[in-house]
């Protein structure tokens, strides 16, 4: 296994990421800086990063049901409680795949799969993200060609992919986009409030029955699944730019 792979399986972070600290010298093997990309440590052999060993864990990713009041964070500032309050500290060494706002529910996935984790947050591949909007009033189905035109947030056009009437107040809506807080943001721009957001999908992986504040890994094919979907809705030639209740 190369090194940057192994350090990627250690959930140090994404190949990319890992490669970047084996050029700036930040990698030692048995005490000694590595720069060399092509070096592959054996089981015996110990792989630093900045003087803290890095263990080749077996890949695993699980999905957390966010209830709302939880950051998405390891640690807060403001002693709020984290989603890493919610799980078993033998998941400590896994790292979040993007984030949800404090108040926003639903799915959100953990990982030590650095490569998993640069496919499903990285801007060139686009990972349908669903959610259930509840509005502070009734819904005009007019307004749903200026969300899918656009609208700019942080010198970027913010976009909504799909929008589907659910009832007077509630929508499905489809983002492709990791914005801060872009939903809120775009329907505040057009005079609504959303007072409550739960996210239902990733790729083609539901949020379904899993309790608010559960968690469950995911299957193999999962995983395989949500691999796929990054590939195929990655545009061309830009590969570079069971529940357990706690």
């Amino acid at each position: 296994m190369r090194l940057n792979r192994f350090l990627a399986a250690a959930g140090v972070g994404s190949r990319r990421h890992c490669d970047e600290l084996i050029a700036a010298g930040r990698v030692t093997i048995n005490g000694k800086v590595c720069t060399d990309f092509s070096a592959q440590p054996t089981p015996r052999d110990h792989v630093k990063v900045d003087g803290k060993l890095a263990h080749a864990e077996p890949p695993l990713t699980i999905m957390l049901h966010k209830p709302a009041g939880f950051v998405s964070t390891r640690k807060d500032a403001h002693a709020r409680d984290t989603i890493f309050d919610l799980l078993p500290k033998k998941f400590s060494g896994l790292f979040n795949v993007g984030r949800l706002d404090a108040q926003t529910e639903g799915v959100i996935l953990l990982t030590n799969d650095g490569d998993l984790a640069q496919r499903l947050t990285h801007p060139s591949y686009k990972i349908d993200k669903e959610y259930e909007v509840t509005l502070n009033r009734p819904w005009d189905p007019a307004l749903a060609p200026r969300l899918a035109e656009g609208i700019f947030l942080d010198g970027k056009r913010a976009r909504i992919q799909q929008v589907h009437s659910r009832g007077p107040k509630r929508l499905r809506v489809v983002l492709r986009q990791g914005i801060n807080r872009q939903i809120r943001r775009m329907f505040h721009e057009i005079d609504y409030e959303v007072k409550r957001l739960v996210r239902i999908r990733i790729g083609n992986l539901w949020l379904s029955d899993l309790p608010p504040g559960h968690w469950r890994p995911l299957t193999k094919r999962e995983v395989e699944s949500l691999q796929q979907g990054a590939a195929v809705s990655k545009p061309p030639n830009k590969a570079r730019n069971e529940t357990r209740r706690l």
